[in-house]
């Protein structure tokens, strides 16, 4: 049966509405050059970021078009011969001018423009919002002679915290091994004298805290030991040079009103800050102005070669060192009475002097000591001089070996830190603060070669990443030296002790005598009392 299912269409049409040329292109024309000016102003700062590949371009162009390849490749050749004499001859002022930002424009475009989005997304630094993928923002890259410093700018909803636990990701990514990041800018504003000059740098250098600063380490330019700097002319206290930066520049240590603490596993170089330090204090310990004081109890081996230095130095005997500790604190108690109501902070002066006081090994003194009352009488002396002697004139220098909080009790007091090799990561945050590790300072993986030590982290004064240091290397003849040619004034030496008697075992290690004797554990002074008998 057949029916008819015919159905009429309906035809439905868009509705439109005849519109003249003229007004078409009255809409088209302005809508364009909106869009071009829009896309013009986008590109200004990336053209003027690369000005000088913009500019050569262009020049190599216009030559070719002109002249042809020719004239190109004559100008390529005199600029190559121009560039190598210059490299001959004045290579300092060839690398900074035309090698490193040679050298900085190539790594921009072909080693972190080309692969950033890849590796920004793989390593979890691109967030997206509204389906849009916000990746860090490349903004410039610098080549030094062995780093490349990236700028960026972070997305919305980042801080430098996640930088830092992708800093062994992001190292990797871009063929490098170590990777450190800061979030304060690297370079200091120059001092200037030009009122216009100093109100463009308020500018240049205000806070930004969306930019970080991302170092990657091409080659250690640490390997090489630093030699002992030239002794100063005159002694800066809030400027000590020690050593040297990861970026070649000079470390230098503001001493006034603060204690230091040197933490590091044996053999890992903490004479060489010891003896940076006293180097840089020379003239004024000859002057009078800074009075050393020294506790060495493991019997002089570190502290001897230089005990001319010293108005005070104790190595023998634990009694005596115990007295030195409670004579400083009569001596910062007398010029608290002197101080009070005067001033809230002591200026050193020959009448007034600076004292210095360094411990070799400190926790010989604070928890290895046998004698109980004499360990108590130490530790109590100590923290005075840490809780009250900085404001006043009367330092401690400490170094120790083991920073755990059962060994040293009193290593919160330090203001100043400084990690050189440790045994456990652990160890990091206990010398330098809670997440110093995680901000870059590996001090458990540092090498233990002789060739390394004296190589070890430190937090300045103005951000808050750990900065690796390699202090110089005195040698033990420039420490002689020293020693003559800057002696204290009335130094005061103690009789050595008779060799007889130190080789004597039932001298050192009678029973009864640990107060006099090495300031070793119970174990093992027990058992080298049955080794004597």
């Amino acid at each position: 049966m057949n029916k008819n299912t015919n159905v009429p269409l309906v035809n439905f049409r868009r509705l439109s509405i005849p519109a003249p040329w003229w007004l078409v292109m009255w809409i088209v024309i302005p809508y364009l050059l909106f869009k071009t000016i829009v896309w013009l102003v986008r590109s200004l700062p990336v053209l003027w970021r690369n000005r000088t590949s913009v500019t050569l371009t262009v020049l190599a162009l216009w030559l070719w078009h002109e002249h042809g390849w020719e004239i190109l490749a004559l100008f390529a050749g005199v600029a190559g011969a121009t560039v190598g004499v210059w490299w001959w001859r004045w290579r300092p002022w060839c690398e900074r001018l035309i090698v490193l930002p040679v050298l900085s424009w190539w790594q921009r475009l072909f080693v972190y423009g080309l692969h950033w989005r890849e590796a920004m997304t793989v390593c979890r630094l691109a967030e997206r919002f509204d389906t849009k993928l916000n990746v860090p923002k490349l903004l410039r890259v610098r080549c030094t002679y062995a780093t490349d410093e990236v700028l960026l700018r972070m997305p919305r909803g980042q801080n430098p915290d996640d930088y830092h636990a992708a800093a062994a990701n992001l190292a990797y990514s871009f063929g490098a091994r170590i990777c450190r990041v800061y979030s304060g800018r690297r370079e200091q504003p120059p001092a200037r004298t030009n009122r216009f000059l100093r109100l463009v740098d308020r500018f240049r250098y205000r806070d930004r805290p969306r930019l970080v600063w991302l170092v990657f380490v091409r080659r250690d330019p640490l390997r090489r030991t630093v030699p002992a700097f030239d002794v100063p002319e005159e002694t800066n206290l809030e400027a000590l040079p020690l050593g040297v930066r990861e970026d070649l520049v000079r470390y230098v240590l503001r001493l006034l009103a603060t204690h230091v603490l040197i933490v590091g596993a044996t053999r890992a170089g903490k004479g060489s800050v010891q003896w940076s330090l006293i180097r840089a204090l020379a003239p004024a310990i000859r002057s009078g102005l800074v009075r050393l004081w020294g506790i060495d109890p493991k019997g002089g081996v570190e502290l001897s070669l230089g005990r001319d230095l010293f108005s005070r130095y104790e190595y023998a005997e634990v009694p005596p060192m115990v007295a030195m500790l409670e004579e400083l604190v009569e001596v910062m108690r007398e010029r608290q009475a002197r101080m009070q109501g005067k001033t809230r902070a002591h200026t050193p002066t020959l009448d007034e002097p600076l004292y210095v006081l360094m411990v070799d090994e400190i926790l010989a003194l604070v928890a290895l000591l046998q004698d109980a009352d004499l360990r108590a009488r130490a530790k109590a002396a100590l923290a005075m001089l840490l809780t009250q002697g900085a404001g006043l004139g009367v330092l401690v220098i400490g170094a120790t070996q083991d920073p755990r909080k059962e060994v040293v009790e009193l290593r919160d007091f330090f203001p100043t830190r400084i990690a050189l090799r440790l045994n456990e990561p652990n160890h990091v945050d206990l010398v330098l603060g809670q997440g110093s590790r995680a901000r870059g300072a590996l001090c458990d993986q540092l090498s233990a070669r002789p060739s390394m030590r004296g190589i070890g982290y430190v937090v300045l004064d103005d951000r808050p990443e750990p900065e690796r240091v390699r202090f110089a290397y005195v040698t033990d003849d420039e420490i002689r030296d020293m020693a003559v040619a800057y002696a204290a004034p009335n130094v005061v030496q103690r009789p050595a002790v008779v060799p007889e008697q130190r080789r004597d075992p039932k001298h050192l290690y009678k029973p009864g005598r640990h107060a006099q004797g090495p300031l070793l554990p119970d174990s093992l002074t027990t058992f080298l009392d049955g080794e004597a008998a």
